[in-house]
């Protein structure tokens, strides 16, 4: 079974309920129209440079690849054995970049640090 984890881009001032309500939409097959945030760009460029999702083969972190990157949102399903480094990659990436981190497993949403010091 997967580890599951997905980093979000949404307004300033998003609540951890306003994550989990994307999610929800996200679930639902329900993606706005709107063009990529450039925070969520980076953020998958940034951790498949790291950790390649294409093409997909033994020896990865990702439990499915390509991962989903949708305009606001990249979810990484991560193999059960997957090393700790991945995921403080995972939580330093998401918050260079300004990103909200959503664990499903608990339902846990994770503010990037520049929002907690505010």
């Amino acid at each position: 079974m997967s580890f599951d984890l997905s980093v979000w881009a949404l307004h300033d001032g998003a609540t951890p309920e306003d994550v989990r309500a994307a999610v929800r939409q996200c679930h639902e097959g329900r993606h706005g129209e709107r063009y990529p945030d450039p925070r969520v760009v980076a953020f998958y460029r940034a951790i498949t440079a790291s950790y390649p999702d294409r093409p997909a083969h033994q020896g990865t972190p990702w439990e499915v690849s390509p991962l989903h990157a949708a305009a606001d949102h990249v979810a990484l399903n991560l193999v059960p054995t997957c090393d700790d480094q991945v995921l403080l990659d995972i939580e330093r990436l998401a918050g260079e970049y300004d990103l909200m981190l959503f664990d499903p497993q608990d339902g846990s949403v994770y503010p990037p640090p520049s929002r907690l010091a505010r």
